[in-house]
Formats: structure tokens, C-alpha cells, sequence
């Protein structure tokens, strides 16, 4: 547990539980440390909803922890699956959790905890840490698993949603916590873990895409960057910067989608060097601590969830954007991911990506 929660003993707090380990264990921990615990469950766009609400249900109950479930259907369409669809169509490469964390899990369904549970506290199973108070500000930290850190996710939280969370496996590894499951008689065994994209279920992005939105099927040119046509594709949104595999253009070296665009309905193909990028622009930035540090400022930068960080400096771009320019050229940038910016193991800020210089 985080050192500013040390003391919850009878503190309400809810936990947004999924039935699966991570939110499980968090529960039984809470419980443990004498939190009167009270589980909620999102009911979103899950295809296996009716299996979900059944195995949360049943770890409730075995842990004796009253269950709400929410149904956030409707705006979690509106605000996560929406974005999700519109993003692949403009021909960029979305990250629909990081949205849903802002707007939904620690956005509508904290807002709810705290209004119509009475929550004190809103818990989740996520691996990161958080410090700091009301005085000094609260910081994101890097969860103490590097393997399952994911602090990358919630790097557009805001103070406000800082204040009022905690994240209890924050300072624990993945083993430690099956252990503790064991010890709390849970029974997880080594289970697979859950999917990136909770909505697609097995379904691919092109297969999600044509079902929700039928008809929208706009083919057009594969293109080098010299403008030579090497192909026809059909649309822009099965297609993502660096893929290789279903191009269909074989030669001597591996072609590349380094480029999507929706003016020309173009993907642009490319070699391994052009995937190679050193600067690109954030046309608008989130702060963790709600302010700028002063620009230009060098730090560590994740430019997608997997990847390693880098060191970049940041520097002021027109209006309140930045650019980001990377001390080493970094592969497959990809507007619509995010950069989320570090100092030593704190998320400070970060940035949707738009495009690169």
C-alpha cells in the first residue's frame, strides 16, 4: 500500500473489480488492512459481458464484498470506442486506454464511487504508484514490476484524479501477487492475462471497424514516398506505421507502411531507413502537476507502451504544442499513440502524436 494510505483502516473504498487477479487481489489487500470494501463493476462494450458479471460476481462473494455494477455503456461508446473508430478512419493509430482511463474508469465511474458509494478512496489493480498530497501535488510513479508497469496508461490523469485514488500492487511484482492470491484463497492459477483492447474480444481492427461502421471501405494507392503506385489498398485503417505483413509487394527488401493519409486515401510505403524519425510535434501537452516546466527541458520519453524509453528534449512548438526532439532517431513513431514524458520513475506530462518533422 502507498505510504500516504498507510492508515485506511475503516476508510470506504471502492475497487473497480474485472474478476481477474490484478483487481481481485487489490480487494483482499484493502480488506485485509481493515478498508470496508466495496467492489464496482464497469458494464462497457464487453462481447463476453454476461461471462464477466458471472466470475467478478462469484469473487465477491467469496470475498463477502457488496457489488454494484454500473452500466457505462453509453458512454464509454461515446467516448472510447467512438475515438477509437474515428482515429483508425483519419488514419492514425489510437490508444483507447489511456482515454478510457481519463474519462471513464477514473473520470465517470470514480465521479460515481465518490457520489453514490460514498467512496473515501477509488482502488484499482493497476501496476504504478502515486505520491505527494494536497500541499506539495501527487506524482505518478512507475509501478516497482518493469514488466508490468503501466504508468504509460495514466499519463493523462489530473491532480483531482490523483487525490482520490490508489493503485495497492503498485509495489508489488506479478508473482507476488499470484502468491497472494494463493494466500487469499483465490483461485487464478498462472491465467492468461487480459487483452490491450477490452471491446475487440478476437475480432481484428479492420474486422471491428467494418462491422460497426459498414460501408466506410474507402480503397485508394500504396504509394512510395516518391509517388510511384505500387498497389491499391482497401482503406487506410488496416494499416499502421512500421507493418510489414499483407502488403503484398514483394521484392528484394521488406516494404513498410511508414505513412497513412486521409486527403489522398494514400498509404505510403517505404524501406526500414525511412521508418527512422528524430523529431515530431505535440500540438497540445498534459501536465501532470498542472503546469509546464520550463521549456526546453530534456527527459525520458516512452513513444508507445512497449517501447523503450529514449531521452528527447522537449521544445516549445507554436500555441501550446511541443515538438519533440529525440537524441537518437527512434523507429515507427506513429501518430495517434501517445509520448509520455518521464524524470527518473515520474510520469510528468505527455502528448497525443500528430505527425512527424
Amino acid at each position: 500500500m502507498e505510504e500516504r494510505f498507510a492508515t485506511i483502516h475503516q476508510k470506504k473504498i471502492v475497487v473497480a473489480m474485472s474478476g481477474g487477479v490484478d483487481s481481485s487481489v487489490t480487494a483482499a489487500l484493502l480488506q485485509r488492512q481493515g478498508a470496508q470494501v466495496q467492489g464496482v463493476f464497469m458494464a462497457m462494450a464487453q462481447p463476453d459481458l454476461e461471462e464477466q458479471v458471472r466470475r467478478v460476481r462469484a469473487v465477491a462473494d467469496f470475498l463477502k464484498v457488496p457489488l454494484t455494477v454500473l452500466d457505462l455503456a453509453d458512454a464509454f461508446r461515446r467516448s472510447v470506442v467512438d475515438y477509437f473508430c474515428a482515429s483508425y478512419f483519419a488514419g492514425k493509430t489510437p490508444n483507447p486506454c489511456m482515454v478510457c482511463n481519463r474519462t471513464i474508469k477514473f473520470g465517470l465511474l470514480l465521479d460515481q464511487a465518490r457520489a453514490t458509494l460514498g467512496a473515501d478512496l477509488f482502488a484499482t489493480g493497476h501496476y504504478a504508484r502515486i505520491s505527494g498530497d494536497n500541499t506539495t501535488g501527487y506524482r505518478l510513479h512507475k509501478g516497482v514490476d518493469p514488466k508490468k508497469d503501466q504508468s504509460y496508461f495514466l499519463g493523462l490523469l489530473t491532480q483531482a484524479q490523483l487525490a482520490r485514488i490508489c493503485f495497492p500492487l503498485g509495489g508489488f511484482r506479478k508473482a507476488e501477487v499470484y502468491g497472494m492470491a494463493a494466500e487469499f484463497g483465490l483461485a487464478f492459477g498462472d491465467t492468461a492475462e487480459s487483452q490491450d483492447i477490452c471491446f475487440l474480444k478476437n475480432q481484428t481492427v479492420g474486422g471491428f471497424l467494418a462491422s460497426h461502421f459498414p460501408g466506410n471501405e474507402r480503397p485508394g494507392p500504396m504509394l512510395t514516398l516518391q509517388g510511384k503506385e505500387m498497389g491499391r489498398h482497401a482503406g487506410i485503417h488496416h494499416y499502421t506505421i512500421g507493418q510489414r505483413r499483407g502488403l503484398g509487394l514483394p521484392d528484394a527488401t521488406p516494404w513498410y507502411v511508414v505513412g497513412l493519409e486521409r486527403e489522398r486515401d494514400a498509404v505510403l510505403i517505404g524501406k526500414d531507413a525511412d521508418l527512422w524519425q528524430q523529431e515530431v510535434l505535440l500540438p497540445e501537452v498534459h501536465w501532470l502537476s498542472g503546469q509546464a516546466p520550463t521549456l526546453p527541458f530534456v527527459c525520458m520519453v516512452k513513444i508507445r507502451s512497449r517501447h523503450s524509453a529514449c531521452q528527447a528534449e522537449i521544445v516549445r512548438h507554436e500555441g501550446d504544442g511541443v515538438r519533440l526532439i529525440f537524441a537518437q532517431p527512434q523507429r515507427a513513431v506513429t501518430p495517434g499513440q501517445f509520448a509520455v514524458f518521464y524524470e527518473d520513475e515520474v510520469v510528468i506530462g505527455c502528448g497525443e502524436i500528430a505527425k512527424c518533422l
